[in-house]
């Protein structure tokens, strides 16, 4: 098998929904990790202090064939079209171990999507 691991930060009124449209399109769980980002654009200040925005990064370990699934899952549900909606992006993974839980579904969903 071969993994991705796909990190999307969203706003947290996405969150809930990213997560069941990434599993409808076959992510089989989430790591959710607290993050803070900065980018392109300027902080909003309140009397001189920086308003800092939270997200969450959502973490999913997905096999290569339906990550591209999963990343437009994400990228509708949780808005990323729109400014500050969030980022995702998907890292190629050499080695997984651990994931002994999820072999069966994905074996299922391997053979539903191939044969």
């Amino acid at each position: 098998m071969r993994f991705k691991v796909i990190l999307a930060l969203v706003n947290d009124e996405y969150q809930e929904k990213v997560i069941e449209s990434a599993k409808k399109a076959g992510a089989t769980g989430v790591t959710i990790l607290n993050a803070r980002g900065e980018g392109i654009h300027n902080q909003k200040s309140f009397f001189g202090l920086k308003m800092d925005v939270q997200k969450d990064m959502l973490l999913f370990l997905v096999e290569d064939f339906i990550c591209s699934d999963i990343m437009e899952a994400i990228y509708q549900a949780g808005h990323l079209g729109k400014h500050g909606n969030g980022i995702a992006f998907s890292w190629t993974i050499d080695r997984a171990i651990g994931m002994e839980s999820q072999i069966p579904a994905m074996e299922k969903e391997a053979k539903e999507h191939y044969f």
